[in-house]
């Protein structure tokens, strides 16, 4: 399948006139639901004498294809626990504390249940190990994918009681293929065993909430915070075991799948640059889904096909970009980020050196609300003037950039001020390039309305049809459209502006905010341990001064001058590449930017000072034994960050010696 799609893309941009397109193929573990019928994998819920009261379907009820995958958590641990239950909520690590500290449930051997939603399912997956859990099930609480009064697949968008989210529950130590981390996975790459690899150490399977629901309702044990009553029909308590009638039930948890090396490819296709041909603006999506992925990825795979089209209109008709444009489609994302990872990770150097920005969109329209963003610093001045240009899709008479603010205004319930832009977590192709290489980049799709309080409900499930976007999020395909023009909007304004349209200032502006909510969050902490901001504080103000000054003197660039012009560009397309640290993030090496990763609790959240916000989370807990060397570790990574950002402003100073 991977390889007839890549094929596919591959043929359709050499069609638009692509200046090359090719495969780039690689050998990684990926991980496969057992279709043995001895061999497959589900939850059951039993009475003593075995008999299943319920038991979890191996497709979602309506689907007939055999090519379907059944639900599974790719790289869940195999094996087969029966035991009692215990609910954990969404799996967070203050879940797990609350039950644990405050309210005295161990899960310490039980198999546990979590919804889905607020963090990352391998996270969910990890935490659950650490807290000793014996297996995982994981499911989709009305709560977080149906919104009161919308009617249910297939007579909606919502998500119906047969419903299953599928995907990989890998630890995010590193990203890309488990066996080969720092390394690209070709024919001579040293592999790891597969027990010193970032993978599940528990069971883990997904299940419906209608079958969550009959697991759930009779058990036993504390009744569950009001805050951790989802939405079934139900009063959720936190378990172990059964009550009543129901008190000598077990739950079976059997998850059977198969590894193994397969090869994975990328696609790469080239607009070559008439100026600036080593110099390059890369646009991304993957091609590899759960099931069909109508939203994810293939809405964001249409898009960058129709630009592609476009800009190869734009060259049959003789333009041609100053600098490179690329275009990247990559495979096995949806296994842990596996094609950009091996692809950055093999012409690391080179992308470091050449790179001007990368832009990624997966998701086009996982909803038709507004415009999401999340994106470098560097990049808000080019958003922002990228989207003023583009119509609204659906009140054409206003640009995008006006909905956006009055939908998402930076300053909650205050439309006056600018869109709102996220800060860069992880959880698609972005990641490698950001966080392990320090490229400028962004993540762009159009939203669910936020009042919904979840993304699009059909997520990952086999109800993720062509139906969904051609009947309920984007009829007239107007959404899609929009995402096309803002994408080609601002890869082009890239690829052909003299100056780099980045804007340095933004940066600092975002880093004193950051600044503001570490001393509000830590400041008191922090300082009873004698721990001052003041040196951070002074290199942020160096970083601001800096970037002001560097601002101004672009006005003065003799554009006459290559060399003067490619020197400012050099130092505006580096500057991201000045917050890596070589010797990454403590715990997980991985993961480089100083600014900016994800959180290590959360992989899809933006973490602001990963290095400090890690030695800093719960540090308030720690058992007394390890505080001492906690805080010694706080005040290593706030020498690194205070390092890290004076050093990238000095990359700012024209005459620093």
């Amino acid at each position: 399948m991977d390889l007839g799609v890549a094929r596919l893309i591959r043929d359709r941009w050499l069609e638009y006139g692509f200046d090359s397109a090719r495969l780039v193929p690689y050998d990684v573990l990926l991980a496969y639901p057992s279709r043995d019928p001895n061999r497959l994998s589900g939850v059951s819920l039993l009475e003593a004498d075995g008999t299943v009261v319920v038991e979890s379907q191996q497709q979602e009820a309506g689907i007939s294809d055999p090519e379907a995958e059944p639900p599974f958590n790719a790289y869940s641990a195999s094996g087969e626990v029966q035991g009692d239950l215990v609910y954990v909520n969404f799996a967070r690590a203050e879940d797990f504390q609350t039950l644990v500290r405050d309210v005295g449930v161990d899960p310490t051997g039980k198999i546990c249940i979590a919804r889905y939603g607020k963090i990352f399912r391998g996270n969910k997956a990890k935490l659950a190990a650490q807290f000793g859990c014996a297996g995982l099930i994981l499911y989709s609480d009305p709560e977080q994918c149906v919104a009161d009064g919308w009617p249910v697949w297939p007579d909606g968008w919502m998500m119906p009681s047969t419903g299953v989210q599928r995907g990989n529950v890998k630890d995010s130590t590193w990203k890309g293929d488990s066996l080969t981390p720092f390394y690209p996975a070709n024919e001579y790459a040293y592999r790891l065993d597969e027990q010193d690899a970032n993978l599940s150490a528990i069971p883990v399977h997904p299940i419906s909430y209608g079958v969550a629901r009959e697991i759930l309702r009779n058990m036993a044990g504390p009744e569950a915070p009001v805050e951790w009553q989802g939405g079934l029909d139900i009063t959720y308590h936190l378990g172990p075991g059964y009550t009543g009638p129901a008190s000598s039930r077990t739950v079976r948890l059997v998850v059977n799948q198969d590894r193994e090396v397969r090869t994975t490819y990328n696609v790469i296709g080239t607009i070559r640059g008439a100026v600036e041909p080593d110099r390059y603006v890369i646009v991304g999506n993957h091609h590899d889904a759960w099931v069909y992925g109508s939203v994810d990825p293939s809405s964001g795979t249409a898009v960058m096909l129709e630009l592609g089209r476009a800009l190869g209109k734009l060259k049959a008709e003789g333009w041609r970009p100053r600098r490179t444009l690329v275009f990247g489609s990559w495979g096995a994302e949806e296994q842990g980020l596996i094609g950009s990872t091996e692809f950055v990770e093999d012409y690391i150097r080179s992308l470091q050196e050449r790179t001007v920005a990368y832009l990624n969109c997966d998701s086009a329209a996982a909803g038709n609300f507004s415009i999401a963003m999340w994106a470098s610093p560097i990049l808000h001045s080019l958003i922002r003037e990228a989207a003023k240009k583009v119509p609204d899709p659906h009140e054409p008479s206003k640009s995008l950039y006006d909905t956006w603010r009055l939908k998402r205004p930076e300053e909650e319930g205050n439309p006056d001020t600018r869109p709102k832009i996220g800060r860069l977590g992880s959880g698609t192709d972005f990641t490698p390039f950001f966080q392990h290489a320090g490229i400028t980049a962004l993540d762009m799709w159009n939203d669910i309305d936020p009042a919904f309080g979840f993304g699009y409900p059909l997520y990952h499930s086999a109800y993720e049809t062509f139906d969904l976007p051609d009947r309920f999020i984007d009829p007239d395909w107007t959404v899609h459209q929009s995402v096309g023009r803002l994408w080609g909007e601002m890869a082009v304004t890239l690829a052909d502006a003299l100056v780099l349209p980045l804007d340095v200032r933004d940066y600092a502006e975002t880093l004193q905010k950051m600044m503001d909510e570490l001393r509000d969050e830590h400041g008191s902490r922090l300082a009873a341990q004698s721990i001052g901001l003041e040196h951070l504080e002074s290199a942020i103000a160096n970083f601001t001064r800096a970037t002001t000054t560097f601002h101004q003197s672009l006005g003065t660039v003799d554009k006459l001058n290559p060399l003067a012009v490619r020197a400012v560009n050099d130092r505006l397309m580096k500057l991201e590449g000045a917050f890596i640290d070589p010797l990454g993030l403590p715990d997980r090496p991985w993961y480089r930017h100083v600014a900016f990763a994800p959180s290590s609790v959360n992989s899809y959240a933006g973490q602001s000072f990963p290095g400090l916000a890690d030695a800093l989370f719960d540090i308030d807990n720690v058992n007394p034994a390890d505080l001492a060397a906690r805080w010694e570790l706080v005040r290593r990574q706030l020498a690194v960050t205070t390092f890290t950002v004076q050093s990238a402003a000095n990359t700012l100073v024209n005459n620093l010696f």
